[in-house]
């Protein structure tokens, strides 16, 4: 007879997934794609987590503090930009090509931040809420109202 415990779930692809921190199963956000043009469904969160019941919003006012984790993503991200664009093109004052990175890199922040806002909930959220095992045993439901 097997007594194996059940394999822990990958901390940063829970966290990328936008699972529960707890649970690491439970969805955090009730439509999983944050592209939509309406732009009141992008933060459309449970409360708590279908799963386990971990609450989200910990205390009022706690969702400001992502403001700064999704301004960390956003330089990580520029500053990815930069060197690759440097690498592959060149940047230079001469040519103009720092103002087609500064456009470049613009543009993609812009396409992206559904998906950084999100993100920075997710990570800040993980900053505070540990994965508990024993909550981990519950089985996720099959359906959800």
């Amino acid at each position: 007879m097997s007594t194996q415990q059940p394999k822990r779930p990958n901390y940063f692809v829970s966290m990328l997934t936008m699972k529960c921190p707890r649970c690491r199963k439970g969805d955090m956000f009730k439509d999983q794609n944050p592209f939509h043009l309406k732009f009141s469904k992008i933060f459309n969160m449970y409360d708590n987590c279908p799963v386990c019941g971990q609450k989200y919003e910990l205390e009022t006012g706690f969702w400001f503090g992502t403001g700064y984790v999704s301004y960390a993503l956003s330089v990580a991200f520029s500053v990815f930009n930069l060197i690759w664009f440097w690498l592959f093109f060149g940047l230079t004052w001469r040519d103009n090509s720092i103002f087609v990175w500064l456009g470049v890199n613009g543009v993609l922040l812009v396409l992206i931040q559904p998906w950084l806002m999100r993100l920075s909930r997710a990570i800040y959220l993980y900053f505070f809420v540990y994965y508990d095992e024993d909550t981990a045993k519950l089985e996720k439901p099959t359906h959800q109202h």
